[in-house]
């Protein structure tokens, strides 16, 4: 990268870390009310609402990064524009498509940074942050740690040893007691379907009865347990799509395919993961018209606000697409992309009557 190049890639680092920060800050905020109206519920206190914000920052950070990238295009090359400098790179032969380039090499760099946030980070404090106001809400006797789930009630208890993408119950363990507490049954299973009715398909079992003078025991290829799991320990067990990695995530939705298995929520939050460097790529053509051609004779109020209202905008529409998708079974990938399809092409029509 040359001198200018890197210039103007500074530039729109410096203000992307300041409108990231600043969104994330303000979100956060807004969250944060939102969980005060939780606080004093079961043991859920103040200091629980602020674990809860700060561990899911990251998520919201991810969400936010096109918007941030919108504004930090608006800021940066909104102000080389006020100060002539982007007129002296064009008279001294830097062509606005090379300009752009740069701002593009560094939403590259940061789309490395934010795949690293989704597979490394993000998740763990998802599932932490989901686990911890769960438990805290409410008494359930059930737990789930990172690969692993206990749950008891009635003269049962249920151990989930290690979840096969994310959320496939594996190396499964039921003990079933008398009322006096002696041993009854245990049943292992490989893995478990649950399905819609709550019930679970135990598959390749191994299960024991005791008795008082011996041990039977019975192998099964499959075996219906009717769960004793209310809704709220079923939230524990299964990861909302949010908390997943997006490997984890893609895995998942392969294995509910294989299995028929309805897909559309995973598919949909695996879509727009997917589609996060096609909103950054166009937030970062839309912002261009701003700094090139007669826009740039706006305030810094004025492209602020335009700015404002176009990334209000599409992430209105990205949210009412990607519900209306769930609604009237609209392929995922379309529902994810059409949004930022189409305001590329306005940003594209915008970009030519610019220069």
């Amino acid at each position: 990268m040359i001198l200018i190049e890197r210039y103007i890639a500074i530039a729109t680092l410096k203000a992307l870390l300041l409108a990231s920060a600043g969104l994330t800050l303000l979100f956060s905020l807004l969250e944060f009310v939102n969980q005060l109206h939780d606080v004093g519920k079961g043991a859920y206190r103040l200091i629980d609402a602020c674990l809860y914000v700060v561990l899911t920052a990251p998520d919201r950070l991810l969400q936010l990064m096109p918007a941030a990238m919108l504004f930090a295009c608006l800021f940066a090359l909104g102000a080389l524009a006020a100060r002539s400098e982007l007129t002296v790179m064009r008279a001294s032969g830097i062509s606005p498509n090379r300009i752009v380039g740069a701002v593009f090499k560094l939403a590259l760099a940061t789309l490395v940074a934010l795949f690293a946030l989704a597979q490394y980070v993000i998740p763990y404090a998802q599932q932490m942050a989901q686990t911890e106001r769960t438990s805290r809400l409410a008494t359930l006797d059930a737990v789930r740690g990172s690969n692993s789930f206990w749950a008891a009630g009635d003269h049962q208890f249920l151990n989930v040893r290690r979840f096969a993408e994310v959320n496939v119950p594996g190396d499964i363990y039921l003990y079933e007691f008398s009322a006096a507490g002696d041993v009854r049954d245990v049943i292992h299973a490989d893995r478990a379907q649950v399905r819609p009715d709550g019930t679970w398909l135990f598959e390749s079992v191994s299960r024991k009865r005791f008795s008082d003078t011996q041990i039977d025991t019975e192998r099964l290829e499959t075996l219906v347990w009717h769960s004793f799991l209310r809704p709220a320990q079923v939230s524990l067990l299964t990861l909302p799509a949010d908390s997943m990695r997006p490997l984890d995530l893609y895995r998942y939705v392969r294995d509910l395919e294989s299995r028929q298995q309805p897909t559309a929520r995973y598919a949909q939050a695996l879509w727009e993961k997917l589609n996060l460097p096609l909103s950054m790529a166009a937030m970062i053509l839309i912002a261009i018209p701003f700094a090139f051609g007669s826009l740039r004779t706006r305030g810094m109020g004025q492209r602020v606000m335009i700015g404002a209202m176009i990334g209000i905008v599409f992430t209105l529409v990205q949210q009412i697409t990607s519900h209306l998708a769930l609604l009237l079974n609209v392929s995922p990938a379309l529902a994810a992309t059409a949004p930022s399809i189409a305001l590329m092409a306005l940003a594209a029509y915008l970009y030519r009557r610019a220069l």
